[in-house]
């Protein structure tokens, strides 16, 4: 630990050298004797700091806050590693809390596979009106090939069932659900596919092919969403993860989460994003962002195309492993250029999804036509995964942000090469390179796409493994992060990226108390075990939640 960083610091500034051992100042909470990672300007490091109102007051060594400062409640770390609460650049909150009530597919080697699990779910939860489930990957499967719902409507022939696919951008339904929601043969629409072969559906209903059958799915109750969030943040909390960006939300579903923080059940800090929809536009555009202690409404969530994996991703030339074709943009670019120009009115960030390079370069451009050069408004593209080798240089040219997932280079790299080809794989998953544009680069997961784990992050960024620790070396470790640069991405950058970097993101006086213990150090910790790291506690505003 370096020395010459410790420092008093805080609201009781250096008068408090003055004052006698008797007179020490009340805290609520002094944790001490911790290896204290600030992640400051200079991620200074310190031994201990004092708590008060939810906020630090003081950060120094154990002499400095342990002379000058009483509380009721202490926290001896014990040497552990002690970190800002992590955050979550890039993730579903609801849309996680949702899926630990449907069926589990992830991992499924087999489309059989996903069928038993749905049977065996509808065991457990007899009389379900819809069966809804969520995890399966074709990537996964023998032939790599789409399945189609010749079993399902076999085995569930008068309950309806919609399994989303692991990136969410693609469903497969069974006759039942097919029927309710009208869909025929052939039907065409802009931005998506109802898969059809030999003149029936196949049940495959990709990108804005799901709104057809979504919209027929009943609306969840007031007790349906306490139960998501509140178990959601459970497992979050469990992880070390003090707030999350949640990237499109509904304004029903950002009342039910108001309602339930203000009546102290919800204790996560949110950063939500509002979907790309009219009614939410409306109500909220008008009236400026919308903020309470612990959710901040300051953006609008727009997908420019699908995902790689189910080939909806929008590329300049062909895929590799599907020639003629290039995916799919999901509105016309008309549609982009005018929310742009609202929003460049507006205090609002636009965060526009975008996986492939012909996306990502139409997104650049118009981000680029509204901001004109340096800024601060922190636009985002949110993915930016797979970028042109001339279009780099647009993301620092207007301080647009490239928010990245690092698991999903790991998760992906075993498909996509297949996909774009060696050459330009170059310019997928390329972090580094993506970091030297604007010199600070926020990080997150994409749960329920990815798993949750804050240290899966930090290890696929760092070291460009997965949880196998495959492959040997990396994956383009030439696109790694240091360890500093994955811990700011983790934390005091993702807070910046939802403006939140003056209230979270690093404990310094004056911030909110959010911190986490680790048992042990991911500055020192060996890459095999990264992953054996666990959360000791968490803390929000000063009070332990796990």
């Amino acid at each position: 630990m370096n020395r010459s960083f410790y420092r008093l610091m805080g609201i009781a500034g250096a008068s408090l050298l003055l004052f006698s051992c008797h007179s020490r100042q009340q805290a609520d909470l002094i944790l001490h004797h911790g290896h204290v990672y600030t992640v400051d300007s200079v991620f200074s490091e310190a031994e201990a700091f004092a708590v008060k109102d939810g906020r630090i007051l003081a950060v120094g060594s154990n002499r400095d806050i342990l002379d000058h400062f009483m509380a009721d409640s202490m926290e001896d770390a014990g040497g552990k590693a002690v970190y800002p609460g992590f955050i979550d650049a890039h993730a579903h909150f609801l849309g996680y809390g949702q899926s630990l009530f449907a069926v589990d597919l992830f991992g499924c080697s087999s489309f059989g596979e996903v069928v038993d699990r749905v049977k065996k779910f509808a065991v457990v939860h007899p009389g379900e009106a819809w069966i809804l489930g969520r995890g399966w990957d074709q990537n996964k499967f023998a032939d790599k090939a789409f399945p189609d719902n010749a079993l399902l409507n076999q085995d569930f022939p008068a309950t309806p069932v919609v399994l989303e696919r692991v990136d969410g951008h693609a469903v497969i339904a069974n006759a039942k659900a097919l029927e309710l929601a009208g869909l025929r043969p052939g039907q065409q629409l802009t931005g998506g596919e109802v898969e059809t072969k030999n003149g029936r559906l196949t049940g495959i209903l990709i990108d804005n092919a799901q709104r057809l059958i979504r919209s027929r799915i009943p609306p969840p109750s007031a007790g349906d969403y306490e139960k998501w969030l509140l178990a959601a943040q459970q497992h979050c909390f469990a992880q070390g993860l003090t707030t999350i960006t949640d990237c499109g939300l509904d304004a029903d579903d950002i009342d039910r989460i108001d309602s339930l923080q203000k009546e102290g059940k919800l204790k996560m800090r949110l950063y939500i994003m509002l979907s790309d929809k009219k009614d939410n536009l409306d109500r909220y555009l008008p009236k400026g962002p919308y903020k309470t202690d612990r959710l901040y409404i300051r953006a609008v969530k727009v997908y420019a195309d699908g995902a790689l994996g189910s080939r909806g991703a929008c590329l300049l030339q062909p895929y590799a492993d599907k020639p003629g074709w290039t995916g799919f943009l999901l509105s016309p670019p008309a549609h982009y250029d005018s929310l742009a120009q609202v929003l460049a009115g507006t205090d609002f960030q636009m965060c526009t999804h975008a996986i492939g390079d012909s996306a990502n370069r139409i997104m650049l451009t118009v981000y680029n036509k509204y901001l004109k050069g340096k800024n601060d408004r922190r636009w985002r593209i949110e993915h930016a995964q797979v970028i042109n080798e001339q279009d780099f240089d647009l993301f620092g040219r207007s301080s647009i942000i490239p928010s990245v997932q690092p698991t999903h280079a790991t998760s992906d790299m075993y498909w996509a090469g297949e996909r774009l080809g060696a050459e330009r794989l170059k310019g997928g998953y390329a972090y580094k390179r993506l970091l030297r544009e604007n010199g600070w680069l926020p990080l997150g997961t994409d749960f329920p796409v990815e798993d949750i784990s804050p240290f899966k992050t930090f290890l696929a960024a760092v070291f460009r493994v997965d949880a196998k620790g495959f492959p040997a070396g990396g994956f383009q470790p030439e696109n790694a992060l240091s360890r500093q640069e994955a811990i700011r991405g983790m934390t005091i950058w993702a807070a910046k990226a939802d403006f939140l970097e003056k209230e979270v993101g690093s404990i310094e006086a004056g911030k909110k108390a959010d911190f986490v213990l680790l048992d042990r150090d991911l500055m020192t910790v060996a890459q095999s075990d990264v992953l054996l790291t666990k959360t000791i506690a968490t803390y929000s505003g000063g009070q332990r939640v796990y």
